[in-house]
């Protein structure tokens, strides 16, 4: 699975932010093991930007406190410590992320999987790695029977586990925050803002010289920065899944921290990034990872069928090479500015 640990990590997403202009508060911070960034126009009633990042603050300790696998009192490092057949009580927040897996995990045929912790750790990528290794077989086919969405379970308010697995909510936690915080926003009267948690981002509105929340779409080159697209955002997500800048090798061979759950291995595939837009930062997110995992071929074929909004950037031998599905040409019907 992807699990890039966009929610501990610097963001790995790819994506650029491109220009401001005056009249925007701007808040900024640590959070996840990375930063966020917050540029909104205050509406009449909007309290003053202290009390905003107070409240922004608020919401970022929550959603750590509850997701965090590097803190042992959050809430899913607690249920990860339970045996197998333990039960934890859970907010609806929590259990609607776990019944978002559950659908992407469908989605992908096991590919994704929130279950996947293990096998992040084996390979050197986790919170309780040992540092970069390439496993055995017998490793890991021993981690991947301790991985599968399908034991967990759902009762009432209660997450329960059938055997004794592991969450982590890299893959989709970024852009739950995102989503949680632009909410917030429209709820204190701002009706233009741009999020950026961990490289997870949505806009709303225009800025006040009527331009709109412009986004870069990073091309994978090592060592630079090379805007491929730029995106002008309003009422959208972006987010931006790729295995160029976490990675390691050994005896010549380059692995990846995108890991596929059924192979318990990293791909193998020549998908460099994919970018997925949503009116959703989770959907953004989630999908992303999805498509990551997937790859160049099955990958689009299923953001095609699904009709999701989404720019994929292949290696070749002669280069990069981008490729749209068609409903990202409904959201940017020119492609995205270059």
């Amino acid at each position: 699975m992807i699990l890039v640990a966009r929610l501990l990590l610097p963001a790995l997403a790819g994506l650029l932010l491109v220009g401001c202009g005056q009249q925007i508060e701007q808040l900024a911070g640590p959070t996840m093991g990375s930063t966020y960034s917050v540029k909104y126009v205050p509406g009449d009633n909007t309290p003053a930007p202290a009390l905003v990042q107070a409240e922004v603050g608020n919401i970022l300790a929550e959603i750590d406190l509850q997701l965090s696998t590097y803190r042992a009192d959050s809430l899913t490092s607690r249920f990860n410590q339970l045996p197998a057949g333990g039960c934890a009580q859970m907010p609806e927040a929590l259990l609607e992320l776990v019944r978002a897996g559950e659908r992407l995990a469908m989605a992908s045929d096991g590919a994704f999987d929130l279950t996947v912790e293990p096998l992040i750790d084996l390979w050197g990528f986790g919170p309780q790695s040992r540092g970069a290794q390439v496993p055995s077989a017998e490793q890991i086919a021993a981690a991947q029977a301790q991985v599968g969405y399908q034991h967990l379970h759902i009762r009432d308010q209660q997450l329960c586990k059938d055997l004794p697995v592991q969450l982590d909510f890299n893959s989709i936690g970024a852009g739950y925050a995102v989503d949680r915080v632009s909410a917030m926003l429209e709820q204190q009267g701002v009706s233009s803002f741009l999020v950026e948690i961990t490289g997870e981002l949505k806009a709303l509105g225009r800025k006040p010289d009527g331009s709109d929340w412009h986004v870069a779409i990073e091309e994978p080159h090592q060592g630079q920065q090379v805007a491929a697209r730029v995106l002008e955002l309003d009422g959208l997500a972006v987010s931006t899944s790729g295995d160029y800048r976490n990675y390691f090798e050994q005896a010549g061979k380059r692995y990846s921290h995108t890991i596929d759950a059924r192979s318990g291995s990293p791909i193998t595939h020549r998908l460099a990034s994919v970018t997925v837009v949503d009116a959703s930062a989770l959907q953004a997110d989630g999908w992303s990872t999805v498509l990551m995992l997937l790859g160049d071929k099955q990958g689009y074929a299923l953001a095609e069928k699904a009709g999701i909004a989404a720019l994929f950037i292949s290696y070749t031998d002669q280069g990069f090479i981008s490729r749209v599905t068609p409903a990202f040409i409904k959201y940017f019907p020119s492609g995205g500015k270059t």
